[in-house]
């Protein structure tokens, strides 16, 4: 063999480990590598919104597989998690839970830190906590954007996606507001802000910490479609005897919602929130391009 052919075939063998591995992406925060689609196609997709508790139930037990199940038996495609750990303490196990579920259920995901601390031991990965978003679709590319907070109150985050569902290019929002509404407002505010600048459908989800008759809450009701808008009885917290309603789930005017419901669970103190959302068929798009 000469030179000018074992270059070739070497080059040939690192193209089919690029590919093995790109078509190995799902558990990993990693992103589609597509840079055209096709039109997208009308297609019917289960979103949810859970605030998992880093995984703890009702009955103080840590047991992330038990979430993994309540995500999995409810067949949804696209979940915006809260209070998610990244090897942040001994109660999660110092487990990086993200990616944890990510791999249990075959998806893609991006993780986001809003707490980011040193590690307890030099040289052991850095204690995070913060939001998650799984996907049975390409993530094409994310970022975190940091909320205002008053005072030293706890961080808080947008996550934003951008995911690749049958050629339909959908922006999707999740966060997790803060306790406070002076703060809630300060932050609904810099939500709409940021997703107002990208055009196309939009998903908005999460723990907002506030009820549907908050004043913060009518920025939210009067730029988007809430999901429960019809069912002012869709309490979410606690999940042992929930009485008010905190996690939602908004789209833009362009989606249409088949199908929202409840899910009873102890897996976590937040009770799960699902719809059935209506995408209809988009032009070509490029990766990256909002």
């Amino acid at each position: 063999m000469t030179k000018y052919q074992r270059r070739k075939a070497v080059s040939f063998m690192l193209a089919v480990t690029c590919a093995i591995v790109a078509l190995s992406g799902f558990g990993q925060n990693s992103f589609a590598d597509e840079t055209e689609f096709p039109r997208g196609e009308s297609v019917d997709v289960k979103v949810m919104s859970y605030n998992i508790h880093h995984g703890e139930g009702t009955d103080r037990v840590l047991d992330l597989e038990r979430i993994a199940q309540v995500i999995e038996n409810s067949e949804a495609d696209i979940i915006g998690l809260q209070e998610v750990d990244n090897h942040w303490s001994s109660r999660s196990n110092f487990e990086d839970q993200a990616n944890t579920l990510a791999k249990r259920l075959g998806m893609f995901y991006v993780y986001a830190p809003n707490l980011d601390n040193a590690p307890l031991i030099e040289g052991e990965p850095r204690r995070q906590y913060g939001t998650a978003i799984l996907s049975k679709y390409p993530i094409l590319d994310s970022e975190n954007h940091k909320l205002t907070k008053i005072g030293n109150t706890e961080q808080r985050g947008l996550l934003e996606a951008t995911i690749n569902v049958k050629g339909n290019q959908v922006h999707f929002y999740n966060t997790h507001l803060a306790l406070t509404s002076a703060e809630r407002e300060i932050q609904i505010r810099e939500v709409n802000e940021l997703a107002g600048q990208v055009k196309g459908p939009k998903i908005i989800m999460g723990d907002l910490n506030a009820k549907p008759e908050s004043p913060e809450m009518q920025l939210m009701i009067s730029n988007y479609s809430d999901a429960f808008a019809d069912k002012p009885a869709a309490y979410t917290y606690s999940s042992i005897n929930p009485t008010v309603r905190i996690d939602y789930i908004f789209t833009t005017d362009n989606i249409e919602t088949v199908n929202a419901e409840v899910i009873r669970t102890l897996a976590s103190d937040h009770l799960p929130v699902t719809a059935v959302i209506k995408l209809e068929r988009n032009e070509p798009f490029n990766n990256g391009q909002k």
